[in-house]
């Protein structure tokens, strides 16, 4: 149940990240963008829900969150890392 809310969870923060105008690692995913929020609130429901089974009531809920905040302050950095890399890439 640990994998399952832990996949999930990062999931949600992909669905809430992709249909960000200036995110850069899929653009053909703001066309998307209902879609991809629709999915990402499921996921995080279901999330929370795999962590309360795991863990119990409070601790499931900050469990979930917890990766819901940490994946959501990653994809940026991760973002702007694969744009260097590209421009590094392509400026030599």
């Amino acid at each position: 149940m640990t994998a399952t809310y832990l996949i999930l969870s990062a999931l949600a923060a992909l669905g809430f990240y992709l249909p960000s105008p200036h995110q850069r690692l899929w653009p053909a995913a703001t066309a998307h963008a209902r879609a991809l929020r629709a999915l990402a609130w499921t996921a995080i429901v279901l999330a929370t829900v795999a962590a309360i089974v795991a863990l119990g009531p409070w601790a499931g809920v900050f469990a979930a969150l917890t990766m819901l905040m940490l994946a959501l302050v990653l994809l940026p950095h991760l973002d702007a890392w694969n744009q260097w890399r590209q421009e590094r890439h392509h400026g030599s």
